[in-house]
């Protein structure tokens, strides 16, 4: 299998993206990674590092979408840049999946214009990760879609438990609805018409409201990409906060060095589940390809993780289970 990889994405571009690749390749014999990116900055960087070059190539793509470019601009003004190169080859059959650490917006906005939309889905979407009690969950929308349509709602929950089941290793995955309530008649019309067309989605759990995120009351959480998002960068803000107060509590109980740092390591335990690096990325859902996004600030460890999750998605064919499901 043929994965390409984004060399010039994220924050810590091209030492990350090219450290992760290599890792990956090390660990799955099935895989060739091929890095794209200028010459002058990923060549150095490979040079570094023992590779098979039979497994480990290299595509030169001098234009690079950071993370200031206006998404559409960026798409249309810069053809040779590693996102546009790299999703043609996908869409040509070169490679079978992408994946980028970059500009969200301009890897949503080229997935979308290169490979298209898969039959049936209305509108793609972002696929977020979320963490739970039990582990990773899905948010779909996590800001693709600020306005929806009812259907589009449906789609994001077939779409998304698909996922959850294939890739995160959910069985049967319960599909809620974000709302403000947990009647059927609360909400907006939009959401009414929405949760009675996902109610024919197998494992449906209905309305789930905020409180029901963290303790895992459903696994994939279907909202729009305004509440998504705003959910997804409050969950984000959450790891942080509790080390601010933890820390805080610590020296106004006045613990010493030892028990300062039980708690610490105890913390610490608790919240490793949790760790984005484990992800690695997020996909495109309903884009006709395998287009993959992580966290700019991502590791080699989390590109090495996003690299076999664009595999996974292409050992489980994803993409012909969405058709099918909506068809």
């Amino acid at each position: 299998m043929r994965i390409a990889v984004d060399a010039v994405g994220g924050d810590f571009y091209p030492q990350n993206p090219v450290e992760g690749a290599l890792a990956a390749v090390k660990e799955r014999e099935d895989l060739t990674v091929v890095l794209l990116g200028p010459e002058e900055l990923v060549k150095p960087e490979l040079e570094k590092h023992d590779y098979d070059t039979s497994r480990v190539l290299f595509q030169h793509a001098p234009d690079i979408i950071d993370m200031h470019d206006s998404p559409s601009k960026a798409v249309k003004t810069k053809q040779n840049s590693s996102i546009v190169v790299g999703l043609g080859m996908h869409k040509k059959g070169f490679v079978d999946g992408f994946i980028s650490a970059g500009n969200t917006g301009a890897l949503l906005a080229a997935s979308t214009f290169v490979l298209g939309k898969l039959e049936g889905v209305s509108r793609p979407t972002i696929a977020s990760v979320f963490p739970t009690a039990k582990g990773f969950r899905m948010l779909v929308d996590a800001g693709a879609n600020l306005e929806v349509r009812p259907e589009f709602l449906y789609q994001f929950g077939v779409m998304g438990k698909i996922y959850a089941e294939n890739i995160l290793n959910v069985p049967n995955a319960r599909v809620g609805l974000l709302n403000v309530g947990e009647e059927e008649e609360k909400g907006t019309d939009i959401l009414k018409e929405a949760h009675q067309l996902l109610k024919s989605i197998p494992d449906f759990a209905g309305n789930v409201e905020g409180r029901d995120i963290l303790p895992c009351n459903a696994d994939v959480f279907v909202c729009d990409g305004l509440i998504g998002n705003i959910t997804l960068k409050f969950g984000e803000s959450i790891a942080t906060s509790l080390q601010y107060m933890i820390g805080a509590a610590i020296k106004k109980n006045q613990l010493n060095d030892e028990q300062a740092k039980m708690v610490a390591g105890v913390i610490k335990q608790a919240l490793s589940p949790f760790d984005y690096q484990l992800v690695g990325g997020v996909p495109f859902l309903g884009v006709n390809g395998v287009s993959l996004v992580g966290h700019g600030s991502s590791s080699a460890l989390a590109i090495k993780n996003m690299i076999f999750a664009a595999m996974k998605c292409v050992e489980k064919d994803v993409n012909a289970q969405i058709v099918t499901a909506l068809q």
